[in-house]
């Protein structure tokens, strides 16, 4: 039975745990191929294997978001093992909770190294191949609901920083490398339980999940079948959109 992303060819940064393993997976069930980027290529390895075994093809690329040569080789490793890219989700990041005062360089620096910089050398490298190649495309960046609010009760100016870049440098792609055929978008989730959320905390509760409508938070596979239909046709017509699935949060 036809899929609706077969034959074509998708990246995942980050894709060894938690959201990123939940687009991967997502990704080759709906018939694309897919690479997945981390810096723990051994454990993307593990992510890979259960696709295999799926009958799905799928790779496992090392990558260190923070450096464009790095970025650039696991792009052309990806297209080495399984063609041109199509589809490219620039969802590798990383917080520090700190008030804005107890920042250290390092953190900010790291922070947005990971977060901003890591997905500007990943849309560049991409966006390139597409363009010289004469390829339609779709990048989906992962920003956040925090790009948009300032959460509480704990600060993250470094992340919070990051992630309204991210939204805004997804309508500037999307703005110039439309005429291309190439749709730039962002998903802004809330909260969601990952290995890395500590979203079960009870000194959290109050603030995470009671103040969302919905008063709960989000599994990855609930933000799944958004990025499914980002990257599908369904979405031909749709680009620069910053897509907030955050359960009403930011309605506050």
């Amino acid at each position: 039975m036809e899929k609706p992303l077969d034959g074509r060819v998708a990246i995942v940064t980050g894709g060894s745990r938690g959201l990123g393993a939940a687009f991967a997976r997502g990704l080759a069930a709906s018939g694309a191929k897919v690479a997945l980027t981390s810096r723990d290529k051994a454990r993307a390895q593990l992510v890979v294997d259960e696709l295999l075994a799926t009958g799905a093809t799928a790779v496992a690329v090392e990558a260190e978001m923070r450096s464009r040569a790095s970025v650039n080789a696991a792009v052309e490793a990806a297209t080495q093992a399984l063609g041109p890219i199509d589809i490219l989700v620039n969802n590798a990041g990383g917080c520090v909770h700190a008030p804005a005062l107890d920042v250290t360089e390092e953190d900010w620096i790291d922070v947005i190294e990971t977060n901003l910089n890591g997905v500007w050398y990943g849309c560049q490298a991409v966006g390139r191949q597409m363009i010289e190649a004469g390829r339609r495309g779709s990048i989906v960046n992962i920003g956040s609901m925090s790009g948009a609010i300032v959460n509480r009760p704990q600060m993250q100016p470094a992340y919070n920083a990051s992630k309204a870049a991210v939204h805004h440098l997804t309508r500037s792609l999307a703005a110039e490398w439309g005429p291309f055929g190439i749709r730039v978008n962002a998903l802004a989730p809330g909260y969601v339980k990952t290995e890395i959320a500590p979203v079960d905390e009870p000194r959290f509760r109050q603030h995470w999940i009671e103040d969302a409508p919905l008063q709960r938070y989000a599994t990855p596979e609930e933000i799944v079948p958004t990025l499914l239909h980002l990257v599908g046709d369904g979405a031909d017509f749709m680009t620069g959109s910053v897509v907030f699935i955050d359960g009403g949060y930011t309605l506050w």
